[in-house]
């Protein structure tokens, strides 16, 4: 199918399925089964077999139409991480509903002395017949508060090395044991939480994965995670969305401020639109690849290059509007909007593994650097000092 047939045939379908007043139960039912809720993935898997390509051409279109339902397949953690590592049965009972938006996720993996160093996590689950026992405390969860699974990592195994121990589940977020408590941020937000799991339970079915396997599972989910901060930066404080970053806005920023005619400015922009360029190659050729690895490598370029654009961007936008930077509040829009973007960019650096942890995967897998040394690589976890 060409591009103008595929725009053709969503348009078509679009026009058939979606208007005022549409029963939105049954119009997500139908996106389910048309296949455009995640087109790229396999025809018996919700899917149309398109590539990543094509998979963007549809969403675009469901987004010119306003209509919801597309993009699953590459925003929608929970269902892209059981696509590719859970069971058959899991696939059909967790994911259609999650398709569907009738089930919310949150991810929860950092903790207070495990964010960075994640194989050093101490939250514990252990076995009690066909479910098992949550103890230990998330941090830095967005979503946690609405969110009806969480998709958790957890010790079960402290008799052997760190990344070995760790096993991963789909916890259920809506039981008693579960406290979520807002984390109140610089830019006046309150968009992640703390999250306290004491005697929470999550049902074996629920289990991704064999036990102790669970850190491969969590690259496979992390790799979609970066996948996404890569594609998609969050640029305004108004929309709470995340959004593309478009270099053109400066352009258009510069002008109503009156300097675009400044040569450095302009220079600077320039640099702003040759890593955001430079980025997309990078995310397209990641999407090309059949080598797992070497698609994780790919990503975490693409993660830590956004971190930067966003950076890169609130500084240009700063130097722009000059002194009105330093105002706030619905009286001074302009100024507002750049400041919550200088703080908010920080997010990004944080979020999905630190820029400082992508530096050490690139210098790793990219550049061929020597691992640090770490005498304590094969000791059981439990024996290791803290």
């Amino acid at each position: 199918m060409t591009d103008d047939e595929l725009r053709s045939e969503v348009r078509d379908w679009l026009a058939a399925n979606w208007f005022p007043g549409v029963d939105r139960a049954g119009y997500a039912q139908a996106v389910l089964d048309a296949g455009w809720a995640v087109p790229s993935w396999e025809p018996d898997r919700y899917g149309r077999g398109l590539p990543d390509r094509q998979s963007r051409l549809v969403a675009a279109e469901f987004n010119a139409a306003g209509a919801p339902g597309a993009g699953h397949d590459r925003a929608n953690l929970f269902a892209c991480t059981l696509h590719d590592c859970g069971s058959e049965e899991q696939q059909r009972r967790l994911i259609p509903p999650s398709l569907r938006g009738e089930s919310k996720w949150c991810l929860l993996y950092s903790e207070p002395g495990a964010g960075s160093d994640l194989a050093g996590l101490r939250t514990r689950a252990d076995r009690d017949g066909d479910d098992w026992v949550i103890n230990g405390q998330k941090v830095w969860t967005s979503f946690a508060t609405t969110a009806d699974y969480g998709l958790l990592v957890a010790r079960t195994d402290w008799d052997v090395p760190k990344h070995q121990g760790i096993t991963f589940f789909m916890l259920p977020m809506r039981q008693p044991g579960v406290e979520v408590r807002p984390i109140h941020q610089i830019t006046g937000e309150s968009e992640f939480n703390e999250v306290f799991l004491e005697n929470a339970r999550v049902p074996d079915a629920n289990r991704v994965g064999e036990p102790g396997g669970g850190w491969g599972v969590l690259q496979v989910a992390l790799g979609y995670e970066r996948r996404l901060m890569g594609d998609l930066a969050r640029t305004t404080k108004d929309s709470r969305r995340l959004q593309d970053e478009k270099p053109h806005e400066l352009v258009e920023l510069a002008r109503d401020a009156g300097r675009l005619d400044d040569a450095a400015i302009r220079q600077q922009i320039a640099r702003v639109d040759a890593l955001a360029t430079v980025n997309r190659w990078n995310t397209q050729r990641a999407k090309a690849t059949g080598d797992r690895a070497e698609a994780a490598t790919l990503l975490a370029l693409g993660k830590i290059a956004m971190s930067r654009i966003l950076h890169e961007t609130a500084r240009v936008e700063t130097e722009i509007v000059g002194s009105e930077a330093m105002l706030c509040g619905p009286d001074n829009p302009v100024g507002d909007a750049v400041t919550f973007r200088t703080l908010n960019a920080y997010f990004t650096s944080i979020g999905g593994g630190t820029d400082q942890i992508q530096r050490n995967i690139i210098g790793e897998r990219v550049l061929g650097l020597p691992k640090e040394p770490d005498p304590y690589r094969d000791a059981p976890f439990r024996d290791l000092p803290f």
